[in-house]
């Protein structure tokens, strides 16, 4: 397997009601088959939906603050924390000040809606 790289300008940028994602690497930019890295930027008072995933998952704080709610459990998050959130795990993300996070994770993972939201597993954009 040769190196694969994205240049800035091949970046794919996916934007939700709750956070822009940019997709560093994935199967689809070419690399490898089973990582895929993002950039999440999510403005102040920005919260994703709950919901669970089926494979792990590190989560990087670049910069400002977030709460990770893991399982009915809140984790405050300042820059250089880390977090790796185990398969299954419910969870909700959220920030009063704005964050940027640095996200890697098996590219075959699915996300499953919980909550008010609750749905069928879905593959996000910005992981493929």
């Amino acid at each position: 397997m040769s190196a694969a790289k994205t240049t800035r300008a091949q970046a794919r940028v996916t934007t939700t009601p709750n956070a822009t994602m940019t997709t560093l690497a994935s199967p689809t930019q070419g690399g490898s088959e089973l990582l895929s890295l993002w950039r999440v930027d999510m403005a102040a008072g920005q919260r994703g939906p709950e919901h669970s995933f089926d494979v792990e998952q590190a989560w990087h704080l670049l910069e400002g603050a977030a709460t990770l709610v893991l399982d009915a459990q809140p984790v405050d998050l300042a820059p250089g924390d880390t977090v790796v959130v185990p398969a299954g795990t419910p969870r909700q993300i959220g920030t009063t000040s704005g964050a940027v996070f640095v996200v890697t994770g098996p590219a075959a993972g699915l996300a499953t809606p919980l909550g008010d939201g609750a749905g069928e597993p879905v593959a996000p954009a910005w992981i493929r």
